[in-house]
């Protein structure tokens, strides 16, 4: 069963939440506050976190840079009032790997939590898929690691898929659309700012771990992304 983290202090939204969420079949967990929260990811791991921004006992973003720390295979999204386009980018920069602003109707949020879920790691009883080699850099689905030469990249699970995504056309442009249809959801009703951060995030830990090795994403104006060959 999916384990869902629900950290919300706001009544209204947190109960009807939670019983739809229970409904639905996933095993919900809901606490109030940010610390409430980080005590419960301590004590067991939560496949999936809804996480509102304007907590009551400290800044909702410093709970996400820890949760993403404690819970780095979890699915991290923020549900919150904040709809700035700054707001969205330091959300997602802390470690989000979705962000929805309020108000979002129960059955549009439900939908998207499954897609979350749908797209999440291959089990390791999946069939094996073999390594991706673009020049230097191996993309192992099955292993779900990347390696620039001898050095490993960590990635998080979207990033990860992102850039899975990228080597398999390697040396073709893959359209911004496409690539949050197959990374994040076919019926995308968010920011495509997510896919941008993302991207940022990639090329950056790419560089931090192979330097002058590391593969380039190229940004085609109008049109998408390209991971050079």
């Amino acid at each position: 069963m999916v384990e869902v983290l629900v950290v919300e202090d706001d009544e209204g939204v947190g109960g009807p939440l939670t019983r739809a969420l229970t409904a639905g079949g996933y095993r919900t967990t809901w606490e109030r506050t940010g610390s409430a929260a980080l005590t419960e990811a301590k004590a067991r791991p939560f496949d999936l976190v809804l996480l509102d921004l304007g907590l009551p006992d400290t800044d909702g973003v410093d709970v996400c840079r820890s949760l993403r720390v404690l819970l780095p295979a979890a699915v991290l999204v923020i549900l919150t009032a904040r709809g700035a386009e700054l707001d969205v980018v330091v959300g997602l920069e802390a470690g989000a790997d979705d962000y929805l602003v309020k108000p979002v109707g129960l059955t549009e949020l439900l939908a998207r939590i499954r897609a979350h879920v749908r797209r999440a790691p291959a089990a390791p009883t999946a069939p094996a898929v073999e390594p991706v080699q673009v020049g230097a850099l191996r993309v192992d689905s099955a292993a779900r690691r990347v390696l620039v030469g001898d050095t490993e990249v960590a990635l998080r699970p979207k990033e990860f898929d992102l850039l899975e995504r990228l080597a398999v056309d390697a040396g073709a442009v893959v359209s911004r659309e496409r690539l949050m249809s197959d990374v994040w959801d076919e019926h995308w009703f968010g920011s495509t700012k997510t896919l941008d951060v993302h991207v940022a995030a990639v090329r950056r830990k790419l560089t931090e771990a192979a330097g002058e090795a590391a593969p380039t994403i190229t940004t085609v104006r109008g049109r998408g992304y390209r991971l050079e060959l």
